[in-house]
C-alpha cells in the first residue's frame, strides 16, 4: 500500500437491516476534493452491490419499523447549514430524498419511533451570534474573530475535534417525518448535553444519556433520562454506577446499556460492561468486570435468549451473545457468533437475521450476513486495496522480564531481508491494536520496513487488570513489554536488529519520547506525534487533563515531572521528529513546542512538523491531503535515518 492508496480505503459504516433490505454507507477519502465522500449502498442477500443514493456525503441509514421509509444524513460540499449533515427521508421503493432539517450545525444519526412516523435525533444548538448564526435583530452573523468572549466557569468546556461545547449544547429533537413542513424544535433545554436517543416501546418517551444530575456540576458520571416525546421535563430512568451509553429498550421494557463503574473521577482503564435495568430500578451488570470489555459500536440487541454485543478480546472485536439473566458472566460464558481474529465494527438484527460490518487483517471492512449460524461475506469493497499490495500480519508473542506474556503482530515487507524495523506504538493507552487492517503498518511495510505492533500492559482487550497495570506506573512495565516484543521480532533472520526505529502518537508519542531517552541506544531515530511530553502543563491545557493526569500519574508535581519525557530531553541523542496538529486539544500544541525547544537547546537533531487546521485525529480522520503529506513526511524521515538497503 502506497500513501496515495489512501483513496482505496473504502470503509463501510454501521449497517441497516429490514427483511432483505441491507443498507450501508460507504466512505472514501477524496484527495482531489480534500474531503471524504460517502453514499448509501444496497447490498443484496446474494451479494449484489448497487448505489442507493448519490449524494456527496450520505451516511447513517435507518429503516422505519414498518419497512417503508429510510432516514439518513446528507451533507454537501457547499457552504452554509446544508454542508452539515441534515436529516433526509426517502421511500424504500425509491424516489427523491426529502430534507427534514436545516439546523446550523447539522444533526446526528436518526432513530425511528415505533409508529414509523416520528424520528428522534440530537443536534448541537449554538448560542445566537456564534458559529455562523446572527444575533437577535441582526441579519448577518459576526465573523469568528468578532464573536463575544466566552465566559468559562467549568473544567469541561471543550472537546478535541469538536471544540467549545458550552456555547452549543447537544439537545434532543423529535420530528414528524409525515408532516408537510416538519418542525425542528428541541425537547431538552441547553443545560446538559444529551446523546444516544432510544425510544420506549410505547413511543411515549425517548431515553437519552446525560451527565449526572443534569450536568449541574462537573462530573464524569452519566445516567439515563426519559424525555416525553410530546414535551416535558426529563425524568431519571436509570442511575448508573458510573456511565451509560447506547441504551436500547426491549419489548418488555428492560433497558440494556453499556457502561463501566467507578467513583469520583477515577474512570480511566475500565472495562465496559453490558447492564440491564427496569426504569427506576437498580441496574445489574450482566458481564464480568475483568474479562469482558464491550465495544459500544451500536446498541445492545436482544436476540433469541440473549443480548448481542461486541466484545474486545486479545485484539479481536467479537460479536457475542450475553444471557439476559446473566450475572457478571465471564467471557468464556458468552456465545461467540462472529469476529474471531477480526473486528466487528457494527451490526443490525431483524428477526433471525444478523448483518454485520467486519474488518479483517486484509480489509477495511466488509458486510457479512449471519444466518443459521453461518457467516457469509456479501461485499468485497477492499479488493482494489488488496490489489495494491497488502502484507499479512503475523501474530507474535514474548515474555517480559517479570514473566508477563506480551502479544502483538509483525508485518513484513516483500523480500528476504534483513529488513529495517519500526516499533510502532498505539495511543490510549487503554486501546488495542486489532486483527484488522492498519493503513500505517501497510504503508511502512510496502516501503520496506518490518513493523512491530504490540499491545503492552495498559492496552485494552486483555482484561481490566492488564489495562490498569500502568496506573501510577507509566514507562515501567509497558516499556518492558514493548521491548520484549521487539526483541522477539529481532530474533528473526529476516529483520535487522541493528537498524531499528521507534514511533507513535498520543500515548505512543509519550512512549516514543520515553524510550528514546531511557533506551535510546536501541534505536537509530524516533518519530513522536501528538504526544504527551509534560504532565504538569497537560493537566491544565488538555481537554481531559484536569482528571486524566491524576488518574494515570497522580497529583504530586514531582511524580508528574518524573513521568514526563520532557524531563529527560537532555538524554535524547538520536534524531527525533516532533509532529503535531495546530488545533489538537487532547495533547495541546505546547506539548510539542516544549519538546522541540528542549531538543534544539540540547543540540539534538530534530525537526518540528506542524499541520494547520487539524486536531488529535489527523492520522484517522484528518483532511486526506494532510494524511497523504504526513505519510510522505514519515517515509522521508525514515529514508534519511533508517534507509532501506
Amino acid at each position: 500500500m502506497r500513501p496515495v492508496d489512501l483513496e482505496l480505503l473504502a470503509v463501510p459504516g454501521r449497517p441497516a437491516l429490514a427483511g432483505d433490505l441491507i443498507l450501508v454507507a460507504l466512505s472514501r477519502p477524496d484527495l482531489a476534493g480534500n474531503s471524504y465522500r460517502s453514499s448509501l449502498r444496497r447490498i443484496g442477500p446474494d451479494g449484489a452491490d448497487t448505489p442507493w443514493t448519490h449524494g456527496e456525503r450520505d451516511s447513517a441509514p435507518a429503516v422505519s419499523p414498518d419497512g417503508q421509509w429510510v432516514a439518513f444524513l446528507r451533507g454537501t460540499g457547499r457552504s452554509g447549514p446544508l454542508s452539515r449533515p441534515q436529516l433526509h427521508v426517502m421511500p424504500v421503493s425509491g424516489g427523491e430524498a426529502r430534507r427534514l432539517t436545516e439546523l446550523p450545525l447539522g444533526v446526528d444519526a436518526p432513530v425511528w419511533a415505533p409508529d414509523s412516523r416520528r424520528i428522534a435525533f440530537t443536534a448541537r444548538v449554538p448560542e445566537p451570534g456564534r458559529y455562523g448564526t446572527p444575533l437577535p435583530g441582526e441579519d448577518d452573523a459576526p465573523e469568528p474573530a468578532e464573536e463575544a468572549p466566552r465566559r468559562i466557569t467549568r473544567f469541561d468546556y471543550r472537546i478535541d475535534d469538536i471544540g467549545f461545547v458550552r456555547d452549543r449544547p447537544k439537545r434532543l429533537f423529535v420530528v414528524d417525518a409525515s408532516a408537510p413542513e416538519p418542525e425542528s424544535s428541541p425537547l431538552t433545554a441547553g443545560e446538559a448535553d444529551v446523546s444516544d436517543p432510544a425510544w420506549t416501546p410505547d413511543g411515549e418517551s425517548v431515553l437519552v444519556v446525560a451527565p449526572r444530575d443534569w450536568d449541574r456540576t462537573e462530573t464524569l458520571h452519566t445516567d439515563l433520562y426519559a424525555v416525553p416525546a410530546e414535551g416535558g421535563d426529563p425524568v431519571l430512568a436509570v442511575r448508573t454506577r458510573g456511565t451509560a451509553a447506547h441504551p436500547s429498550v426491549a419489548a418488555d421494557g428492560t433497558i440494556f446499556y453499556y457502561g463501566f463503574e467507578f467513583e469520583g473521577l477515577s474512570e480511566v482503564a475500565r472495562n465496559t460492561g453490558l447492564w440491564a435495568a427496569a426504569s427506576g430500578e437498580e441496574p445489574r451488570r450482566l458481564t464480568d468486570t475483568e474479562t469482558v470489555d464491550c465495544a459500544p459500536v451500536g446498541e445492545p440487541a436482544p436476540y433469541e435468549d440473549g443480548v448481542l454485543v461486541v466484545v474486545r478480546n486479545r485484539g479481536a472485536a467479537e460479536l457475542r451473545s450475553v444471557p439476559r439473566d446473566g450475572d457478571r458472566v465471564e467471557l468464556s460464558g458468552l456465545k461467540l457468533l462472529a469476529g474471531e481474529r477480526a473486528a466487528v465494527r457494527g451490526f443490525a438484527v431483524d428477526g433471525d437475521t444478523i448483518v454485520l460490518v467486519q474488518a479483517g487483517p486484509a480489509d477495511a471492512g466488509e458486510v457479512v450476513l449471519l444466518t443459521g449460524g453461518e457467516a457469509r461475506p456479501l461485499t468485497d469493497f477492499s479488493a482494489p486495496l488488496r490489489d495494491s499490495g497488502i502484507r499479512p500480519a503475523e501474530e507474535i508473542t514474548a515474555t517480559a522480564p517479570d514473566g508477563y506474556p506480551v502479544h502483538g503482530w509483525l508485518v513484513l515487507p516483500d523480500g528476504e531481508g534483513p529488513h529495517p524495523v519500526l516499533l510502532v506504538i498505539h495511543g490510549g493507552p487503554f486501546a488495542p491494536y486489532e486483527w484488522s487492517l492498519f493503513d500505517e503498518a501497510q504503508v511502512y511495510a510496502s516501503a520496506g520496513y518490518a513493523v512491530v505492533l504490540a499491545n503492552p500492559r495498559g492496552s485494552a482487550s486483555y482484561g481490566e487488570s492488564h489495562g490498569r497495570a500502568v496506573i501510577g506506573a507509566l514507562g515501567t512495565v509497558d516499556a518492558d513489554d514493548l521491548l520484549a516484543l521487539l526483541d522477539a521480532a529481532l530474533e528473526r533472520s529476516d529483520v535487522d536488529s541493528g537498524r531499528v526505529g521507534v514511533m507513535g502518537g498520543s500515548y505512543g508519542g509519550f512512549m516514543t519520547g520515553w524510550l528514546a531517552s531511557h533506551h535510546g541506544e536501541r534505536f537509530r531515530a524516533a518519530w513522536s506525534e501528538r504526544a504527551v511530553n509534560a504532565w504538569d502543563s497537560f493537566s491544565g491545557s488538555s481537554d481531559i487533563g484536569w482528571f486524566f493526569t491524576e488518574n494515570y500519574v497522580g497529583a504530586d508535581p514531582e511524580e508528574q515531572r518524573r513521568r514526563s519525557p520532557l524531563t529527560y530531553a537532555a538524554d535524547i541523542r538520536i534524531p527525533f521528529a516532533v509532529v503535531h496538529s495546530e488545533q489538537d486539544w487532547r495533547c495541546p500544541l505546547e506539548q510539542a513546542q516544549r519538546m522541540f525547544v528542549a531538543l534544539r537547546k540540547n543540540g539534538t537533531e530534530t525537526e518540528f512538523l506542524l499541520f494547520p487546521g487539524e486536531g488529535h485525529e489527523l492520522t484517522r480522520s484528518g483532511k486526506p491531503r494532510h494524511r497523504l503529506q504526513r505519510f510522505e513526511a514519515v517515509l522521508d524521515w525514515w529514508s534519511r535515518h533508517l534507509p532501506v538497503s
